[in-house]
């Protein structure tokens, strides 16, 4: 069984995008704050669509250096589609078997990133964690995702 679960929106103003969405019914449902990384992750949902069909607002953090912060262009703001698989591993075997690259393997038994034939990033994401296992564990990126 596939599940959609998201879409990721890159923003630059939080604020401005939320208060955007929620003019037509879409609310914040949960944030993660990721220090380490630098950026935020807002989820919204319409009403009733809470872990259903929901879209990721990602908002990178300014540089610590003073820099100007990152800007997106030519379709960058757009992330990734994300959908949860019930075998993160036979999925990806099917996939490479279909002769598709993967791009970020599931070194961890949770997560990948293949791309349409078209180029758009999708994110494939275990139920639970799987244990590492070969050849995903030892597995290099290829390319972006």
């Amino acid at each position: 069984m596939t599940q959609f679960l998201h879409t990721m929106l890159r923003v630059s103003d939080p604020r401005a995008a939320l208060d955007f969405f929620a003019l037509f019914g879409v609310e914040e449902v949960r944030r993660f704050e990721v220090e380490q990384g630098r950026f935020t992750l807002i989820f919204l949902a319409a009403q009733g669509q809470e872990d259903v069909a929901e879209i990721e607002l990602t908002y990178n953090w300014p540089p610590e250096d003073g820099s100007p912060p990152e800007t997106y262009d030519g379709g960058r703001n757009f992330g990734h589609l994300a959908f949860r698989v019930d075998d993160i591993y036979a999925t990806c075997e099917q996939i490479m078997a279909a002769g598709h690259t993967i791009h970020r393997p599931p070194r961890d038994g949770h997560m990948a990133f293949i791309k349409s034939p078209d180029g758009i990033s999708i994110e494939l994401l275990q139920e639970g964690n799987l244990p590492p296992k070969e050849p995903w564990a030892s597995m290099e990126s290829s390319g972006s995702w």
